[in-house]
C-alpha cells in the first residue's frame, strides 16, 4: 500500500496579486463575524505573501510585532490595523447593511444624537 503525502497548505503562496489579496481579505472579512483576530491573522497571510520585513517597514513597525500583532493569537489596535493595511496597498471601505429591528434611519440613537 503507497502511502500518502500531504503538503501543509499555506495560503500566502497563492496570493500574487493585490486583487488576489484584497478578494482573500474580503472574503476573510465576510467569514469573520467579528472576530478581530481572525482578520487580524488573514492580514498576516497577506504581509506574508507580500514579504513581512518591508511591510513592516512601510507600517513603520518592528517585523517582530508586526509577527505578534497579525499572528491570529491577540487582537491588534485598530491603528496597527490601519497602519498594515496602508502598507499593504489595501483599504477598509464601509457598505450600509439592513440590520432588522434596528432604530429607524436618521432618527438619534442615544442622548448625544438628539442634543442640539
Amino acid at each position: 500500500m503507497k502511502k500518502t503525502v500531504t503538503t501543509r497548505y499555506d495560503v500566502a503562496e497563492h496570493l500574487r496579486t493585490p486583487e488576489e489579496m484584497a478578494a482573500y481579505l474580503e472574503a476573510c472579512m465576510e467569514e469573520a463575524e467579528g472576530d478581530a483576530a481572525f482578520i487580524a491573522k488573514a492580514l498576516g497571510d497577506i504581509a506574508r505573501a507580500r514579504g513581512m520585513s518591508q511591510v513592516a517597514r512601510d507600517a513603520g513597525v518592528s517585523r517582530e510585532s508586526l509577527y505578534k500583532a497579525l499572528s491570529g493569537e491577540r487582537t491588534p489596535g485598530f491603528d496597527t490595523i490601519l497602519k498594515v493595511m496602508t502598507a499593504l496597498g489595501l483599504k477598509l471601505h464601509a457598505e450600509a447593511v439592513h440590520i432588522p429591528n434596528h432604530a429607524q434611519q436618521g432618527a438619534p440613537t442615544d442622548a448625544r444624537a438628539s442634543r442640539g
